[in-house]
């Protein structure tokens, strides 16, 4: 990822939210230091997603594939919720929502902050939920992300990598 993104990054940043990223006493720490609240934070991812190039042309990116990533929660069984992912050399996040329970197919996009390495996409044209972590997670056999249902609302799920190339196939690009 380091290569593929132009920012010089050193290190790669992870974020597994509960351990080096947490909640505690409505703020939000990173390691020792306590980085803003969770509303704030919340809404910096909000702000992160929404921050992709409105000139950008899909078609006309050259794009890095993620992965395809069944999403879950800790109270879901089986998932029925799945993620296609891509960025581009600019950070932009793409790809596809598809939930096999409700036979919805929607797009994605969101943004890599280039500082940070904190990664945050939602569904093309609608304000919530949100996802994150880090850009470095989505390399990664399975990662925490955070769900962003509103500035009040987070909870932890679980991206796992899916592996089958026909699960790849039944999710497109946009």
């Amino acid at each position: 990822m380091t290569s593929w993104l132009p920012w010089n990054w050193s290190q790669p940043v992870y974020y597994y939210y509960g351990e080096n990223v947490y909640y505690q006493n409505n703020y939000v720490y990173y390691g020792d230091q306590q980085v803003c609240t969770t509303q704030e934070y919340a809404q910096q991812a909000a702000g992160l997603a929404a921050s992709v190039p409105q000139d950008t042309k899909p078609d006309d990116v050259e794009w890095m594939p993620l992965g395809v990533f069944a999403l879950t929660s800790e109270d879901e069984g089986d998932p029925t919720m799945f993620l296609q992912l891509a960025v581009s050399k600019d950070g932009i996040i793409a790809g596809t929502y598809q939930n096999t329970a409700t036979d919805t197919v929607k797009s994605v996009e969101g943004m890599v902050d280039k500082k940070t390495q904190r990664t945050a996409w939602s569904v093309v044209d609608a304000s919530w939920p949100i996802m994150e972590t880090g850009i470095q997670n989505l390399t990664q056999a399975e990662t925490p992300v955070l769900v962003h249902f509103s500035k009040d609302q987070t909870q932890q799920w679980l991206m796992v990598r899916l592996e089958d190339p026909g699960v790849e196939d039944q999710v497109s690009m946009r």
